[in-house]
């Protein structure tokens, strides 16, 4: 019976926790403050912090081929007003071999990289690319 307590009690922790740090508005807690639909800042690095994220994103980020991007533009996804850069790249397979071209959006919120879509055909709809080098030329 009293390790069942002790259990219980380990498992109320947490909500009790929760609770002490809930706002008075009953508002979430976020990392970035998420202004919804509001104006956000144009996401002046960008580029940097694409190829930052990439480099970890990618199994093996080199000899990528056909690396292109599109400038930030404002989408609205979820609902929410945001920055979205799209890249479209070919990654090279573990046996040399290179896949199709991929396309990916990254989101930024505030300013700043917050992820990555998988899905981006709608996101990325109409965009005009340029070359990115600089993804081309990524080291391990």
């Amino acid at each position: 019976m009293r390790r069942s307590a002790k259990f219980a009690a380990m498992m109320l922790l947490p909500v009790v926790l929760s609770a002490c740090a809930a706002s008075d508005e009953g508002k979430s807690i976020t990392f970035t403050d998420d202004r919804g639909v509001s104006s956000q800042p144009f996401p002046r690095n960008y580029r940097t912090e694409v190829l930052s994220f990439m480099k970890t994103y990618l199994n093996n980020p080199v000899g990528l081929r056909d690396a292109v991007m599109a400038e930030p533009v404002e989408r609205v996804i979820g609902g929410r007003q945001r920055y979205v850069v799209c890249l479209r790249f070919s990654a090279r397979e573990s046996d040399g071999d290179y896949r199709k071209p991929r396309e990916r959006a990254m989101l930024f919120v505030d300013g700043r990289l917050d992820r990555i879509l998988e899905n981006a055909a709608e996101p990325c709809a109409g965009l005009a690319y340029a070359p990115f080098a600089e993804l081309e030329k990524m080291t391990r």
